[in-house]
């Protein structure tokens, strides 16, 4: 959206205050007896007062009215969005999801939270240790209406379509092969401009951190500098029809009434805002001699548990990278993992699976569960020449043309980014629920067919080559 602009870093002291109100932060202190301009101040908080400094969270808000201002919650349908981990029996297979189907506006007008399905999950909201994966398919914009999770952060991936998403803090806009991350608590609304589908992975009890990098150094992977938080836009709006706040709190949907818009807030300062990244500033890191390192290199943002070194969740991308390992079987090797592998894509094709994986779909591979590369993929790659090549990335050229019309040699302009995949990476032993085996009927039953066709190489007489 042009216009929107932004502050950049990742977890600083911000501060920020709409131009219109010139001076309506307070100067030397959060709680004046008189704020600028009459407005009430309002603290966030996103942890414990009493959290070491390194990872103490709160923003203070200045707004028109205060968030108290309202008729009181009442329970509401919570549609496909559950924490139910019991509805359905235990599944270990391997399981792929087709891509999730998105209704038309002209059969039934879904906003972002109507449109909210939950695929799989673990823990609980209530001891504040957990997960959830959910996708949403909507086709309409939330009007008079703002959605607020008490039960953890949101970590969203559109996949299909732009979405605009106003929050307390300002407005960010965020396209396909971005990211955003609401964090608990914050309220926020979604304009969507056409038929749009994306993924989230909701965390209890944590907050998304950028990885350590150990040996790696100061500087790569997700850099600070690329995330992008808002700047303090408000509305000073009436709603006599009511405006609706929709409240996730203990798995549950609660709605109440008030008669303005929250989004209300013309300054605020703190460390503890909602923001975005832009995929394609990842900076990868990849073997250059021979093997493998492990996924684990290509992580964004994870959330940490109280194990060291052991993740609530990760947040991992497969991004464009080149491909240079010399002896090596080169796709993602065959592996059981005591972690749980939830598998998206957003467009292109995943390396270790070309044909059935489809943008917008998603796969899980859950604790000790073999996965792999497929039958094609292991065939073409035990065989393909070894020489240096792009993964996950396709490649866009102008086409020129003489004064006779004649075909001119083409000139390369850039690599075109196609991001292909992505993980969300528990500890958790994740249940999927009845939506995702049942209702939602994308199941593909028949992927564990794509590994059907691997046979046995063994060749017992085989021997070691003389150098």
């Amino acid at each position: 959206m042009a216009g929107l602009k932004y502050m950049s870093g990742f977890g600083n002291e911000f501060s920020s205050e709409d131009p219109r109100c010139p001076g309506s932060l307070p100067e030397g202190q959060n709680n004046p007896q008189v704020c600028p301009y009459g407005l009430y101040a309002e603290q966030l908080s996103g942890s414990a007062f009493t959290c070491p400094r390194s990872t103490n969270k709160r923003s203070w808000l200045y707004r028109i009215l205060p968030s108290v201002k309202h008729k009181p919650f009442t329970p509401m349908p919570c549609g496909d969005l559950t924490e139910n981990w019991d509805e359905v029996e235990p599944d270990p297979n391997q399981l792929r999801w087709l891509p999730f189907t998105i209704l038309k506006s002209t059969e039934k007008k879904v906003d972002f939270v109507a449109g909210l399905h939950t695929i799989c999950g673990a823990g609980n909201s209530k001891s504040r240790n957990g997960i959830g994966i959910h996708v949403f398919t909507c086709n309409t914009s939330m009007v008079d209406k703002c959605f607020n999770n008490s039960d953890g952060d949101f970590l969203i991936v559109p996949q299909q379509g732009d979405i605009l998403i106003t929050t307390e803090f300002g407005k960010m806009m965020v396209e396909p092969n971005e990211i955003c991350v609401i964090q608990q608590g914050m309220r926020f609304s979604v304009d969507v401009f056409g038929e749009t589908r994306g993924y989230i992975l909701e965390v209890y009890g944590a907050h998304f951190e950028l990885p350590d990098l150990g040996p790696i150094g100061a500087n790569g992977l997700a850099n600070p500098r690329d995330f992008l938080c808002p700047v303090a836009w408000f509305e000073d709006r009436t709603v006599p029809s009511g405006y609706t706040i929709i409240n996730k709190y203990q798995g549950k949907l609660f709605a109440c009434q008030q008669d303005f818009s929250p989004f209300n807030v013309v300054a605020w300062h703190g460390n503890y805002t909602p923001y975005k990244y832009n995929l394609k500033h990842f900076m990868a890191v990849n073997c250059v001699a021979f093997d493998h390192a492990d996924p684990s290199i290509f992580t964004v943002l994870t959330a940490k548990s109280t194990k060291p070194g052991v993740a609530i969740a990760d947040f991992v991308i497969f991004p464009p990278r080149w491909g240079v390992a010399d002896h090596t079987f080169r796709p993602p090797y065959y592996h059981r993992n005591c972690m749980s592998e939830f598998m998206g894509l957003i467009k292109g094709h995943y390396e270790a699976k070309e044909e059935g994986f489809q943008p917008g779909g998603g796969s899980l591979h859950s604790i000790m569960t073999p996965h792999g590369p497929d039958a094609d993929c292991f065939q073409k790659n035990s065989t393909a020449e070894l020489k240096p090549e792009r993964v996950a990335e396709g490649t866009m050229v102008k086409i020129k043309l003489n004064r006779r019309g004649d075909l001119m040699q083409p000139e390369f302009i850039s690599h075109l980014f196609m991001l292909q995949a992505f993980m969300f990476e528990s500890s958790f032993s994740m249940a999927v629920t009845k939506w995702g085996l049942e209702t939602c009927q994308r199941l593909d039953k028949t992927y564990y067919q794509c590994w059907e066709r691997l046979r046995s190489h063994f060749n017992p007489n085989w021997k070691p080559s003389k150098q």
